[in-house]
């Protein structure tokens, strides 16, 4: 037994040695040299027990030396293997714009990704600083691009990075390529193989930001009002600029910043998790809003997540400010663009309100649902708006085709404008949607784990004993959505269909999280009926949070 300890142990520290050899950055040559030279077992078998793995959401982990980590030598692999993914598609001189946020090794992975794809042949432009995700995928389209890069773990905690890839019609990547870009990555031997010169890729300069912001006004309807004032966090990212920018042009009053917030920070030192819907992380935007009153008092709060392709949204309820959930704001901007005579497709994930298909087919506009993620969303045919629950928004699916947390800013910003001059605000149209379409209440239950095999076990569970009530609601339909229906490919998850309400159960594609979406909608007979209908809606929702964790098992 001992032996056969001893041959895994030499097997592990041989195979830390190999990579090391390889690291081409000296932070995590020296941090892995420690882990060896200690001969840290646990914490090398942890960095040695795999690969990341590149997936349609590209790569996304913790900091730190070893193939289970976000470092220079996976995003050299990366690169080098969509390098390779492009040239076999016959794109052996296009060009493929790099984007990255102000996290931690951004911009050197960002750098690396540049040397890559020029020593591989193909012409590589990099934005001229840390700049939105959405201008990244802007410049795609606008380019011409082949692809594109951007750097960045979104609202991930501090010690995570992230490599997201776009192809040419500027929307990220779906199978199979994300399979095809792994083999190719997968197929590299040495790094020693992946030419890396100094030099060769351009930086592009500021027209591409000035091309991006020139859009934006596009997203408002001319001579609209442009009254509403907001307190505006960026959440230690890179939002701050462009957004200033887009409202300086637009013509809406400068918002009030978040001070503690509003510079980039790659270790977010006021929040646990630099996501607007995590709890807390608002307080900083809550009490920049009190201190502004009475004068001129902000009519609402306007949060981008660290690379601003998300938009959160308060309001001011009673004397409190309350967050507006992502499904709240997906319906305003709906009923916002059917109002301004939007013509085209409006489409959601299947986690997201069913209040934008009632919204749509009111109006007499084409709907569809997609699976999880933008990267299914901007794919749908004839796109004039997409929406997702977690914070994201398509409004200008011609300039950007994903979620843009600037655009859909100043989309809010004309909206509450709009309401302003009439005396009212955002919670009055959500009243008026509620007594047209009845009320759209959605809730999530979210558990986060340290080990990954609890989410697969909740899975099980839930597969070999589906729930048959809810609430005391019957489950009507329980679909195993791995097997896929009509309207949409396999996917890992479950739904329930309940009388009066839906479930859907799935993993995070990010995080270490089992993710639970849950919708009940209440009829409403009139304006009145409102505070019955909304406390019969929190009664269930809480209801069926309480049953669906117990027969989960978590």
């Amino acid at each position: 037994m001992q032996d056969k300890d001893t041959s895994a142990t030499s097997e592990l520290i041989a195979q830390a040695q190999s990579w090391l050899a390889e690291d081409p950055d000296p932070e995590t040559r020296e941090e892995l040299g420690k882990l060896i030279d200690t001969q840290d077992l646990a914490e090398l078998t942890a960095r040695f027990a795999g690969t990341l793995q590149f997936g349609t959401a590209g790569l996304r982990g913790e900091l730190g030396a070893g193939p289970m980590r976000m470092n220079r030598s996976v995003v050299i692999r990366a690169a080098a293997g969509l390098a390779a993914y492009l040239k076999s598609k016959g794109q052996t001189d296009g060009l493929v714009v790099i984007g990255y946020d102000a996290r931690h090794k951004s911009a050197d992975f960002a750098r690396d990704t540049a040397a890559v794809m020029t020593g591989a042949g193909l012409r590589a432009a990099v934005l001229p600083r840390p700049l939105p995700t959405p201008v990244l995928a802007f410049a795609i389209r606008h380019l011409g691009a082949a692809a594109g890069v951007e750097v960045t773990a979104s609202h991930n905690p501090p010690r995570d990075n992230g490599y997201k890839v776009y192809l040419g019609d500027g929307s990220q990547i779906v199978p199979p390529a994300d399979a095809e870009i792994a083999a190719e990555i997968d197929a590299i031997a040495s790094l020693h193989d992946v030419p890396r010169p100094d030099t060769g890729w351009e930086t592009l300069d500021e027209s591409v930001l000035e091309a991006y912001l020139a859009r934006t006004d596009a997203v408002l309807s001319p001579g609209s009002p442009r009254t509403a004032r907001a307190v505006y966090t960026a959440m230690h990212g890179v939002g701050k600029d462009t957004l200033l920018a887009a409202f300086a042009r637009a013509g809406f009053p400068a918002p009030t910043l978040v001070a503690e917030q509003a510079e980039p920070d790659p270790d977010f030192p006021t929040v646990a998790f630099p996501n607007p819907e995590e709890p807390g992380a608002m307080d900083l935007s809550f009490a920049t809003a009190a201190r502004t009153t009475p004068a001129p008092a902000p009519d609402l709060i306007i949060a981008n997540d660290p690379d601003a392709d998300r938009c959160a949204a308060a309001v001011k309820d009673g004397a409190d400010w309350r967050m507006l959930r992502g499904d709240e704001v997906g319906a305003l901007l709906a009923a916002h663009l059917v109002n301004h005579g939007a013509q085209g497709t409006f489409a959601e994930s299947i986690v997201s309100s069913s209040l934008l298909g009632r919204i749509a087919e009111k109006a007499g506009l084409p709907y569809e649902e997609t699976l999880t993620g933008f990267k299914w969303i901007a794919r749908v045919d004839g796109l004039r708006y997409g929406y997702e629950e977690a914070l994201g928004y398509c409004v200008d699916p011609e300039g950007v085709r994903d979620k843009d947390g600037i655009t859909a800013a100043l989309l809010l910003m004309e909206l509450a404008s709009e309401l302003k001059e009439e005396d009212r605000t955002l919670l009055d149209l959500l009243d008026d949607l509620a007594v047209e379409h009845g009320l759209h209440a959605t809730d999530q239950l979210s558990v986060r784990v340290e080990d990954l095999s609890l989410i697969a076990d909740a899975m099980r569970r839930l597969r070999e004993q589906p729930p048959t009530e809810l609430a005391g609601l019957p489950v009507t339909k329980a679909e195993d959505l791995t097997r896929g229906t009509e309207a949409l490919p396999p996917t890992d998850g479950l739904r329930y269909t309940l009388d009066g309400a839906r479930v859907i159960v799935r993993p995070s594609g990010t995080e270490p999280k089992l993710k639970c979406y849950l919708e009940v909608v209440v009829p409403v007979a009139d304006k009145a009926a409102l505070p019955a209908a909304r406390a019969r809606a929190t009664d269930l929702l809480a209801a069926i949070k309480r049953d669906l964790s117990a027969a989960a098992g978590i």
